[in-house]
């Protein structure tokens, strides 16, 4: 198996994302290489935290970790860098300012919601403890009715011995 240059390797990927967006597929077929190649490198990508689409075309429905990669890629360009990039990459600028919108608005709920965790774990606590004491309270009930109906057996089996003698 040849070894691919990391140049030639670049080229390729490109073909994949966008604006060029072509199908795994079809970059197969025309590059002469294997479709689960193509994935792993894709992977690859993905997990080095570059954006890569989802499956789909739209930009909208790419994975979370995707977005958020480009909103910190794109955090501190100028306006006519990221118009830039986003040609490069298929986007609109303003799908990028709701992407960093939607990260922000998750970061200030974020106390929120630790907060609301933490009192139903608070709440479970004691709810767990609670239903813990009534279960020792049962089972010394159900116990105590064990030990009521063997001594009942038992009275009866001497009260019968007795009636024999």
């Amino acid at each position: 198996m040849a070894r691919i240059s990391s140049e030639i390797k670049q080229n390729i990927l490109k073909k994949l994302l966008p604006p060029a967006s072509m199908s795994v597929q079809e970059v197969a077929d025309k590059e002469g290489l294997s479709v689960s190649t193509l994935y792993k490198w894709l992977q690859d990508l993905k997990q080095r935290g570059e954006p890569v689409p989802g499956k789909k075309d739209n930009a909208d429905k790419w994975s979370a970790e995707a977005k958020l990669a480009v909103v910190m890629t794109t955090g501190t360009m100028t306006e006519t860098q990221l118009s830039e990039y986003c040609r490069e990459k298929g986007l609109y600028p303003e799908q990028i300012k709701r992407w960093k919108e939607s990260a922000l608005d998750g970061f200030s709920h974020a106390h929120t919601r630790d907060q609301k965790i933490k009192e139903a774990s608070k709440q479970d606590k004691k709810r767990i403890k609670r239903l813990e004491a009534e279960l020792r309270q049962k089972e010394k009930a159900l116990a105590e009715a064990g030990a009521i109906i063997i001594l009942q057996k038992k009275y009866e089996t001497l009260l019968m011995a007795r009636e024999e003698d």
